[in-house]
């Protein structure tokens, strides 16, 4: 079974035309947790209807449901709705808006693929009960939370999300996937086990899931942040809030992060001084490294992580071919580049 629809352009070809195209776009999430079938039927009907309305994205379909980070076309977005409301599978699904579009196109193409999970989380989801899961938290009780020195707040993102924004005073565990962070949260927060805690994400998947796993593991008064941070900062400008979120919320697409907070709490990874909270990824292909820059370091070594990066990019493209190949199977895959280390105080 072929699990993923493939655009065959050139990443600069996606790149050109989505720039002819100059329709503005509007930018959007969206989950749900529910039983389908046949995953194979779904893809090929949300592939056929959302590449006619001109969507793109990334999106995964699981037999537990569908994750779906993508933008369509602000003309097409009632026919977009319609269509989607009008899915057994997704009636009444919430989406959750970016915060800002940014200058630059979030996603280059249209990919939907299908995956054992919607989310790679690491769990048997059958050995616990997954609808167990916390109740709720509004922005305003966000807010309370982060107020409330008997309360627990937890970042349930990768460490590199946090680096560049978190709530204040969030526990920011030091992991590079969510299920590392699945595994060392329970023990984490062994001492806070009878606090309140709540837990937060970019959009809600991740910690709804995580409330559920801290719940079976003994945790009675876990909550979590209703439509993550894309939500919590929609609901803070709407009503008026406090904004308790620092910094940038770091996003899966071309944007690589949008403002929430107007603090940069992030350092420079090229020269651990200048304070900055813009991802980059390296313009070597082999290494495409993700790293925070400051103008000055990005602009000194043209788009590289480090002077070596730049000096592969140089070598004939047989010799990258070769690195390529001993890179991916010998490096990458025993030692994850790891992030700047997190305090859990700010």
């Amino acid at each position: 079974m072929n699990n993923s629809r493939r655009d065959l352009r050139s990443r600069t070809q996606k790149r050109a035309d989505i720039a002819a195209d100059t329709r503005p776009r509007t930018t959007l999430s969206l989950y749900r947790y529910v039983h389908i079938d046949d995953t194979q039927e779904f893809q090929d009907r949300l592939y056929t209807a959302w590449a006619d309305f001109g969507c793109l994205g990334r999106i995964y379909v699981a037999s537990e449901g569908i994750n779906a980070q993508m933008s369509v076309p602000t003309e097409c977005w009632e026919t977009f709705n319609s269509w989607v409301q009008s899915q057994p599978e997704l009636q009444g699904v919430p989406y959750k808006l970016a915060v800002d579009e940014g200058s630059i196109s979030s996603f280059f193409k249209l990919s939907i693929k299908i995956k054992d999970k919607i989310v790679a989380d690491g769990l048997d989801d059958g050995s616990f009960d997954v609808t167990n899961t916390g109740d709720y938290l509004t922005a305003a009780e966000m807010n309370a939370y982060v107020d409330d020195p008997e309360a627990i707040v937890v970042d349930m993102r990768n460490n590199y999300e946090s680096e560049v924004g978190h709530f204040t005073g969030a526990i920011t565990p030091n992991v590079v996937t969510f299920r590392d962070e699945l595994k060392k949260t329970p023990e984490l927060l062994t001492v806070h086990k009878n606090k309140k805690i709540a837990l937060y994400c970019t959009g809600g998947i991740r910690c709804e899931k995580a409330s559920a796993w801290l719940k079976h593991n003994g945790f009675k008064h876990v909550r979590h942040l209703q439509g993550g941070i894309i939500d919590y900062a929609h609901q803070v400008q709407a009503q008026g809030l406090e904004n308790k979120f620092r910094g940038k919320n770091f996003v899966f697409d071309e944007r690589l992060g949008e403002r929430v907070g107007n603090e940069v709490i992030a350092t420079c990874h090229l020269c651990r001084k200048e304070p900055s909270d813009t991802h980059y990824h390296c313009q070597n292909q082999i290494c495409y490294t993700l790293f925070i820059g400051c103008d000055s370091c990005v602009e000194k070594k043209n788009g590289y992580c480090s002077f070596m990066c730049r000096q592969i990019d140089y070598l004939p493209l047989a010799h990258k071919k070769k690195l390529a190949k001993y890179f991916n199977e010998y490096v990458r895959k025993r030692k994850p580049f790891q992030k700047t280390r997190l305090s859990t105080k700010y």
